[in-house]
């Protein structure tokens, strides 16, 4: 184990100084691992990750998949945006693409979340399996983000690559930097030449080789493509409406270097590429001289803004004070150049400068379009002008600012996991300084700045950042880290949600839900009831009014009114983020209250959105993982949504890597064990000096063995009994059935000094249930225990089916359905498949089908009587068998009876139609 931090440490790590200093790099060990202390208003606590192994199973298997994906991906593909952004080598790698790339969704503005996500999977697959192959990915990328910020905080300096004969300079994409070269460049010349190699490499229209001038009235320029995609010249004293130009006939092709020489004389300019002349113009009356004094003189850089900075190499840039002839501009292709006005060469190896051999002494600079050093403790993938904007902003629009603290969240989290798994105090630093950065740039904002910014759809959006936070603070105690995440309040949203006042509808729901579980951190912290009672009346509100069947939530992102389910289903449903989101508010919120509600509710996302988000089948490039779940009739899942790294990807390859983190529990003081979930494992409890072995095929297996071994201890073993669990839930030890009744949606104590091979068997029975939707009560999802079934149909409208017709006495609706042979969890219903919701293929489903009784049916005996309904759509059916379980055909009939009485005597079933109907029920045989 790594030394404990002391106060010294914590100090050293806090960054209080102006400058950041430098932490060397040295690789953390498996041995080395850190401590989140527990608040103290915990009354439960969690085991760590690596205190319980997944024994085989359907989790153990999804997760295999997901371990190959976090050894076999490159992780320096995921730090190419932020070594570019830093004006670091890249290593050739290449940018994942999608939401972490400048060509995705928003120009990349969310680049260097999806690292955040990496690394907390990394960790938590450390944490899991103890792979070196983890750690060392790990401290690969920490030492790469020490490097980055290590840059960010200097002046560009010198990235160099292989030139035409000796180095050259080379601008990565990403990395906003340019070179600003000295005003008197042009001379005031009448009569100019100005040639340069590039070597571009990527195609981006406008991007300049080089733009003289004072704004986007008064300029020339050289770009590399066009709209059309060819070289363009152009020089204007009016704007863009009156340049007077020259278009190439070509691309210039990528990863090549090209020659480009532009010739203005008379009224005469001429445009060459590779030594040969491609465009001549003899209506150019303007000249550099024409456009007196300019401010900017640039090249890879637009005065236009939303141009893109020039990517690729320069090895050369000339400038003449005359014309030159055709055959001389020819000659530069292999001998020197030698411009009168400014030559460089480019060829410098160090610094920021760059040499002007004309004898005029200009010399150039390398720059950061957006200025810089970054402040100390920034670290992003991006510059800081995310977060700038965002502090004037009053509407969103991504494509300018999307959720930069959102992104700032994920970065931190993985390197507080990071440190957390690996003891590596790089990762540690890091995380301080991303927090003295935004307690540095926050706590001088207005707070009515601060509101307004949380309020913001998407570009305010902060995620977690609150929760991370306080987690730093449990580490640092400084006042700083707590002052800092309560500067993260939304005031109108945690005081609608402390009084209990429903102000979902319209909000986009993955944007706060991970809010609450930082309120219920703050809480930990400050002890403020409101942050508690804010989460707690705010989870109640989504479940279930806003959940459907499997856990999800939300539609197209966002929450509708309330108990409106069924009018929200589409293509877009359940969110996987959300899913995410809310497993860890009900496990944050447990811990302080142990209403079995929130364990019912883990289980139903985590054995159905979660396990189903991930598809069966190996992934090497991406994750595999969904973002929406789309519960609409016939939809087909999408692992590979979007352009890829997006949010619900990130999530999903958390979520895979830490299945186990909520299986058991114990209390604070030691004296119980809570078995929240059952689920193939081994708990190594070391205090107690016991380890306990659960052997399931669970949900396959209708129970669960759990066996004892180590010394002698005492403590109450709580199990938990699934509110689904309505009939037959049993608990034996050592083969005597133990003392008390089993309560659906309750924990079942055992309370006793536990024994080396004692032995512990949990009996819970499935049955096929329905659950409706609030909106349209015909409108229902099937569950055979904890499992939502879905029907396998490529139909695009809703499926009908009854499924009274042999439900048995205990209420079962199961025996209506045919099992299918040697497929556990599979069945058939009128032709059409079922099978669990967590198998992750690309079966066209039905999540929901239109419940559909239309006859009188009991044990598969026909009454011939229709099955009439009340006004609300409750019908004779429902009424009978909402009593079950019944105790015996004679409870049942008897029942019947009643009801089919009490529908006569309303007017709403004929005397003779009843009759039959009690007949058929008292001669039906049922499957108890």
């Amino acid at each position: 184990m790594a030394p404990p931090l002391t106060r010294r440490t914590l100090l050293q790590s806090a960054i209080l100084a102006a400058a950041v200093p430098a932490i060397p790099a040295t690789a953390a060990t498996g041995a080395s691992t850190a401590a989140l202390p527990p608040p103290a208003a915990w009354s439960l606590l969690p085991f760590g990750l690596e205190q319980v192994a997944l024994g085989p199973g359907v989790f153990a298997a999804k997760r295999k998949l997901m371990l190959d994906h976090a050894r076999g991906y490159d992780v320096n593909r995921l730090l190419q945006v932020f070594r570019a952004n830093a004006g670091l080598s890249t290593l050739g790698a290449v940018a994942p693409g999608g939401w972490e790339g400048l060509d995705g969704e928003a120009n990349g503005n969310l680049r260097g979340h999806y690292t955040g996500h990496f690394l907390t999977m990394l960790s938590q697959a450390y944490a899991s399996t103890g792979e070196q192959v983890f750690a060392d990915r790990i401290a690969t990328a920490v030492g790469a983000l020490t490097e980055v910020r290590e840059a960010l905080r200097h002046d560009p300096s010198v990235l160099n690559t292989d030139g035409r004969s000796g180095p050259a300079v080379e601008n990565v994409r990403g990395s906003y930097r340019y070179v600003d070269l000295p005003s008197g460049v042009l001379g005031g010349a009448t009569q100019i030449t100005l040639a340069a190699w590039v070597k571009p490499t990527h195609d981006a229209g406008w991007t300049r080789i080089f733009d003289f001038g004072n704004d986007t009235t008064r300029y020339l320029y050289l770009a590399a493509r066009n709209a059309s995609g060819v070289p363009r010249f152009a020089i204007t004293t009016g704007g863009a409406g009156r340049e007077q130009g020259l278009d190439g006939t070509a691309a210039l092709p990528l990863n090549q270097w090209s020659h480009l020489a532009v010739t203005l004389t008379g009224s005469t300019g001429t445009l060459y590429v590779d030594g040969t002349a491609v465009a001549r113009n003899t209506a150019m009356s303007l000249t550099p001289a024409a456009l007196g004094t300019l401010t900017g003189h640039w090249l890879g850089r637009s005065h236009y803004a939303s141009d893109p900075v020039f990517a690729g190499a320069f090895g050369g840039f000339d400038v003449w004070s005359r014309a030159l002839t055709a055959e001389h501009v020819a000659a530069l292709q292999s001998g020197p150049a030698g411009g009168d006005l400014a030559s460089y060469a480019f060829d410098e190896t160090s610094g920021g400068s760059f040499a002007d051999a004309s004898g005029r002494g200009l010399t150039a600079t390398l720059r950061r379009t957006w200025g810089g050093p970054s402040h100390p403790g920034f670290l992003a993938a991006y510059p800081e002008t995310q977060f700038i904007q965002l502090e004037s902003m009053t509407g969103s629009d991504y494509t300018k600012v999307w959720a930069p603290y959102y992104t700032a969240h994920k970065i931190l989290r993985g390197l507080l996991d990071a440190h957390l798994a690996t003891g590596d105090d790089r990762a540690l630093d890091l995380a301080s300084g991303m927090c003295y950065w935004m307690y540095s740039r926050l706590s001088t904002l207005p707070a009515a700045t601060l509101q307004r910014m949380w309020g913001i759809f998407s570009s305010g959006e902060f995620g977690g950042i609150v929760e991370a936070i306080c987690d730093l603070h449990a580490l640092s105690g400084k006042a700083e880290h707590l002052a800092l995440a309560r500067l993260f309040d939304l005031d109108k949203l945690i005081d609608a949600c402390a009084a209990d006042t429903d102000t979902l509808d319209g909000l986009h729901a993955n944007q706060h839900i991970p809010i609450f579980t930082g309120l219920v951190r703050l809480y930990d912290a400050t002890g403020e009831r409101r942050y508690l009672t804010a989460a707690k009346n705010f989870w109640r509100m989504v479940v279930p009014h806003r959940m459907y069947g499997i856990g999800g939530t939300s539609t197209g992102e966002f929450w509708k009114a309330r108990d409106v389910v069924a009018g929200t289903i589409g293509a877009t449903t359940a969110e996987t983020c959300c899913a995410y989101n809310l497993l860890k508010l009900s496990r944050t919120l447990f811990f302080h209250e142990q209403d079995p509600a929130y364990m019912d509710y883990y289980e139903r996302a985590l054995y159905n959105q979660v396990l189903g988000s991930r598809q069966d089948t190996a992934g090497a490039e991406k994750p595999l993982v969904t973002y929406f779940i789309g519960l609409e009739p016939g939809h087909v899942r999408d692992y590979t949504p979007k352009q890829g790294t997006t949010c619900c990807e990130g999530t999903g390859m958390e979520s895979a890597t830490k299945y186990q983190d909520s299986v058991y529990f114990r209390a604070a003081d030691g004296g119980a064990l809570y078995v929240n979930l059952y689920s193939p494992s081994t708990l190594t409890w070391a205090d107690k000096g016991i380890t306990l072995t659960q052997s399931t095929d669970f949900p396959r297996e209708q129970g669960s063995t759990l066996t004892v071994r180590g010394r002698r201890a005492a403590f109450a073993l709580r199990l938990r009994v699934p509110s689904w669990a309505t009939a037959g839930f049993q608990v034996t030890v050592n083969g005597r059935r133990a003392d008390g009744t089993p309560t659906p949606g309750s924990y079942f104590t055992v309370s006793r000094t536990w024994r080396d091979g004692d032995v512990v068997r949990v009996a819970m029975p499935f049955r096929l249930r329905v659950e409706k939707t609030p909106d349209e009560p015909a409108l229902q999802t099937l569950f055979h225990g904890p499992v939502n079934l879905v029907a396998r149909n490529s139909a695009t409208a809703y499926l009908e089916f009854g499924l009274y017709g042999n439900a048995a006495l205990s209420g079962d609706l199961l025996p209506s359905l045919t099992p299918v042979s040697g497929k556990p969890l599979h069945y058939t219903l009128d032709g059409t498949e079922f099978a669990p919701f967590f198998e992750g293929t690309e079966d066209p489903t039905h999540a929901y089908v239109r419940r559909a009784e239309p006859r009188i049916v009991f044990g598969n005996t026909e009454s011939g009587v229709a099955n009439p309904a009340k006004a609300g759509g409750t019908t004779l059916l429902d009424e009978v068998w909402a009593e079950a379980p019944f105790t015996g055909k004679p409870a049942l009939v008897a029942r019947v009876r009643t009801v089919v009485d009490a529908w006569v005597a309303a007017g709403l079933l004929g005397a003779a139609d009843g009759a039959k109907v009690v007949s058929t029920a008292d001669g039906a045989t049922y499957v108890p």
